[in-house]
């Protein structure tokens, strides 16, 4: 297992937004986190990749126990992220935002490095036209490909895409997807949260389902879109919970 969530549970004051989460990911996979808004899936990331020490449990990466290690450590170590809020640095380039990734990712690229790293990366993404332009010249759809980018380019074994689907359109999630299943194919295990269903359904090997912090449900795509509990989640957005429940047979 290339990441192991035991038991996690994490308190902010009086809420708990996180309640003996456990979870297995086998290298190679790509797991869909869901679950309504507030359910927790943003925390449980914040937990993993060391934003937030969890009050109980620990979080197991590539063999090492990581629990409350710095986001830097696991970043050296392998892991990354993108960020429900896109966060470029505005002021430099969208080549200098990628080579920020190589140089502080696993494997310290010096600039030289760092640079090669970020042409190759921007063409896969899609953005090497754009390698000049300053990073706040971008859209949004752009801008999510640059924080993909970045991240790629630390050489991340382990990467956990947040809401990378969030404000495209459709013609931009087909091709987001895409690109999320060839990164997949290059051997990087991947774990997403999303709320665009028919995306993540269809590009999962598996998907793990929070609600008010507590994991209900785990499964293939089809057995966690037939779940009752899954279904009562989403029930308040009835036309979500009907999607939900169609998607298996799509």
């Amino acid at each position: 297992m290339i990441l192991q969530v035991q038991g996690v549970s994490k308190w902010f004051g009086g809420l708990k937004a996180l309640s003996q989460v456990t979870l297995d990911l086998p290298q190679g996979q790509i797991l869909g986190l869901i679950g309504p808004n507030g359910a927790g899936k943003t925390t449980l990331f914040n937990v993993i990749n060391g934003v937030y020490a969890p009050e109980e449990g620990r979080v197991i990466f590539m063999g090492q126990d990581v629990t409350g290690k710095k986001p830097y450590h696991v970043a050296h170590m392998g892991m990354a992220r993108t960020h429900q809020i896109v966060q470029p640095l505005n002021e430099l380039t969208v080549r200098e935002n990628v080579m920020v990734g190589a140089c502080f990712g696993r494997e310290n690229h010096n600039l030289n490095e760092a640079q090669q790293i970020a042409e190759q990366v921007l063409e896969f993404v899609g953005l090497g036209d754009r390698a000049d332009q300053f990073a706040g010249s971008l859209n949004v759809a752009q801008k999510k490909r640059l924080e993909l980018a970045r991240a790629l380019a630390s050489r991340p074994k382990l990467l956990l895409l947040d809401e990378v689907l969030a404000g495209l359109n459709p013609s931009e999630i087909a091709s987001m997807i895409q690109t999320v299943s060839a990164i997949r194919d290059q051997g990087v295990t991947i774990i997403m949260i999303e709320h665009v269903m028919h995306a993540v359904m269809r590009v999962s090997d598996r998907i793990v389902v929070l609600d008010y912090g507590q994991q209900i449900a785990e499964g293939s795509p089809e057995e966690v879109s037939k779940n009752p509990k899954v279904i009562e989640a989403y029930l308040g957005d009835p036309k979500l919970a009907e999607r939900l429940g169609r998607l298996s047979h799509d």
